[in-house]
């Protein structure tokens, strides 16, 4: 008899612009153990990839051994899963092409694939979470930018070149604010983190009336949220906004593809009713009357870190199995 040589486990890898996150996730999904650093202490990409690697190795061979880790998923803002490239990011410190999946791999020695954070997340909610049975939905992240992931018969449409989905960088105000990716009045200038806290302050300047934003010393969704909790008007106005724009982008969005459900995930949908109602409401308004009552806006159940890793330890899986020490 044979024996099984398959390697059990993966690495997950979140990047996001702040945090890294790694697990070692098994064959049933299972994260059996996790550790993370700041990203934006590695403004230089070789510096940030020694980091990454250290990161890497320590946390395996503290578990399971860098020997029985099969391959590394990473899930990373800008993307590509086709060329393993993150390609021209409006966030990161780290401008151009970079080609992490390569510099990743000649360090670790294994296999590694790298893909969009909207198209790991996708994976994971369509494994593992709210579109589990689903086989034509779109995922839509919302956090420091605003990215997506479509479903079509049960795989990721992914484009041409890899870029699909790119609905942050739709135009929603002509001529409106200016974009990192260098176009104007892009939506995920308007419902991504920055966004939200400029509509906040355009809000503060057309009126002298009274709100707690304006004692605030940093302005933050989280802390807009918190104001919002406490009846605060401008603050919940400065969500009825962004929600309003919002629901008509992703409105525009699932009238051209119909999917069964959009699925919202990201750090900002933890908003909850007060970006999610006029959000609803703007989106109920904006699509195609047919699909109006068929097509669903949910929110995902999932743990964001858990989302991330498990949805690049997909990635892993697929990704042919390399490796140096053969």
């Amino acid at each position: 008899m044979e024996k099984n040589t398959k390697k059990k486990y993966v690495i997950g890898v979140g990047i996001s612009f702040e945090n890294t996150v790694c697990a070692i996730v098994d064959l049933r999904g299972n994260v059996i153990a996790i550790d993370d650093f700041t990203t934006s202490d590695y403004p230089d990409i070789d510096d940030y990839v020694s980091k990454l690697s250290e990161c890497i190795v320590s946390l395996a061979e503290s578990y399971v051994g860098i020997e029985k880790i099969r391959s590394v998923g990473i899930s990373a803002p800008s993307g590509n899963r086709l060329t393993g490239c993150i390609t021209n990011s409006p966030n990161f410190p780290w401008k151009g092409v970079i080609p992490l999946e390569a510099m990743l791999r000649d360090r670790l020695g294994i296999a590694v694939a790298l893909g969009n954070d909207a198209h790991s997340n996708a994976l994971g909610e369509y494994i593992y979470g709210t579109a589990h049975g689903m086989k034509n939905f779109i995922v839509v992240t919302l956090g420091t930018g605003l990215g997506s992931c479509v479903f079509t018969n049960g795989f990721a449409n992914l484009g041409q070149d890899g870029f699909a989905g790119e609905i942050g960088h739709t135009c929603i105000i002509a001529d409106g604010r200016s974009c990192g990716c260098g176009k104007r009045g892009c939506l995920e200038t308007y419902t991504a983190a920055k966004g939200i806290v400029m509509t906040a302050k355009e809000i503060m300047q057309e009126t002298d009336e009274p709100s707690l934003m304006r004692q605030a010393e940093e302005l933050t969704p989280r802390i807009i949220v918190d104001f919002c909790n406490q009846g605060d008007r401008l603050a919940i106005e400065t969500f009825n906004r962004t929600g309003y724009l919002l629901g008509m982008g992703l409105a525009n969005y699932a009238s051209v593809l119909n999917p069964e459900a959009v699925i919202l995930t990201g750090g900002i949908t933890k908003a909850g009713k007060w970006l999610y109602d006029p959000t609803y409401k703007a989106f109920k308004e904006h699509i195609f009357p047919n699909m109006r009552d068929l097509v669903k806006l949910i929110v995902s159940d999932l743990d964001g870190h858990e989302r991330v890793v498990l949805g690049a330890s997909c990635m892993a899986w697929e990704v042919k199995e390399y490796s140096l020490f053969k």
